[in-house]
């Protein structure tokens, strides 16, 4: 089992950059790949981006290619978010699961509580 606590987001001007952290407690981290996901409200939860166990494979989703970056290091991961647009605003969720990466919410049996990111125009 794995417990997964993200750090708290905030509000930000567009342009602006902010680091989210997803802390895991139990000691089988490296087990897990980490998805983050995110729920704009009126909206369904969507895919954002995903590491694998390793650290080695990463996937994006389009919307945030190029402007986010997912990584991991001993028993956390992050998502930093640069030049972040009023259409990131959402909750901002991560998730992990047993075996290899998956952009499909689903598969994910662990979830955080989520944070909210408000980014202002």
């Amino acid at each position: 089992q794995v417990q997964l606590v993200e750090s708290v987001g905030g509000l930000v001007h567009a342009w602006d950059s902010l680091r989210l952290s997803c802390a895991a407690s139990g000691r089988t981290f490296s087990s897990y790949s980490m998805g983050w996901f995110r729920q704009a409200p009126g909206k369904e939860r969507e895919f954002v981006s995903t590491i694998s166990r390793s650290g080695g494979t990463t996937y994006y989703a389009d919307s945030v290619k190029g402007r986010f970056t997912i990584s991991r290091e001993n028993a956390a991961a992050y998502l930093q978010m640069n030049r972040l647009r009023p259409e990131d605003t959402a909750v901002y969720y991560c998730a992990a699961r047993t075996g290899v990466t998956s952009t499909r919410g689903t598969d994910y049996d662990h979830w955080g509580q989520g944070t909210q990111v408000t980014v202002s125009s």
